[in-house]
């Protein structure tokens, strides 16, 4: 976000720099109807690309976010299953140590 106000704010300089160089002797008097609409033509042509990049941006935060998730109900199922074979393996050993302990003939 801070990269694309950068971005504006040096084309919007370089706008008014070229703006001055090609009329040096406008003054405010001289302000047309088709300078104003240039003006609302720029700032809506503006408002739709920072719509399409704030949407688009959106959209990767939210997937990013929803992959974070899942990541970490991944590591919680992994726990779980670490403790449910922990749990496994150390009955097993409790069994072997009963037949062990009690062979039948």
């Amino acid at each position: 976000m801070k990269s694309l106000s950068l971005t504006g704010l040096i084309l919007l300089a370089l706008s008014v720099l070229l703006f001055y160089l090609t009329s040096p002797n406008f003054t405010i008097n001289d302000l047309t109807m088709s300078h104003i609409m240039g003006i609302m033509a720029g700032v809506g042509i503006g408002l739709i690309i920072g719509g399409m990049v704030g949407y688009v941006s959106k959209g990767s935060a939210i997937k990013a976010e929803q992959k974070r998730k899942e990541f970490k109900q991944l590591q919680k199922d992994k726990e779980d299953l670490e403790k449910q074979a922990a749990e496994i393996a150390r009955r097993e050993a409790e069994l072997q140590n009963q037949q062990n302990q009690n062979p039948q003939v």
